[in-house]
C-alpha cells in the first residue's frame, strides 16, 4: 500500500509541465519588471501583505494566472482561477459564495 507522500508525488509527476514549471514567487517570475521589480508597486503591496483590486488582461501565456497565483500564495488567499470569457452570471454568483464561505470560515480572502 502506498502511503501519502507516494501519491502526492505520482500526482506532481502526472501534472502539465508548465504547471510544473511555473514560477512559484517574484524572484522566479520573467517580465513585468515595472510592477513586480524590487521595490515597485506589486511587490510593495506584497511585502506589505496589502490586497487591492486589479484586473490582468492580455492574450493567453502571458503570465496572468501565475502572477495571480504567486500573490495569492505570499497573501495566504484562496485563489480562484476564472475566465469571463468562458463563465456566465452563475458562475460568478457561485464564486462570490465560494469566497464568502472561505472568509467566514478560514478567515482567508479570495483571488480571483
Amino acid at each position: 500500500m502506498a502511503d501519502l507522500f507516494d501519491a502526492r508525488a505520482q500526482s506532481a509527476i502526472k501534472s502539465p509541465l508548465a504547471e510544473r514549471m511555473r514560477p512559484k514567487n517574484l524572484s522566479e517570475f520573467v517580465g513585468q519588471e515595472h510592477l513586480v521589480g524590487p521595490d515597485k508597486i506589486l511587490s510593495g503591496f506584497m511585502d506589505r501583505k496589502e490586497l487591492v483590486s486589479m484586473i490582468f488582461w492580455g492574450p493567453p501565456g502571458v503570465g496572468k494566472t501565475t502572477l495571480a497565483l504567486i500573490i495569492a500564495r505570499a497573501l495566504d488567499s484562496h485563489f480562484v482561477s476564472f475566465s469571463a470569457v468562458l463563465s456566465g452570471v452563475k458562475d460568478i454568483r457561485a464564486v462570490i459564495e465560494d469566497a464568502r464561505q472561505q472568509l467566514k470560515y478560514y478567515g482567508k480572502r479570495t483571488i480571483l
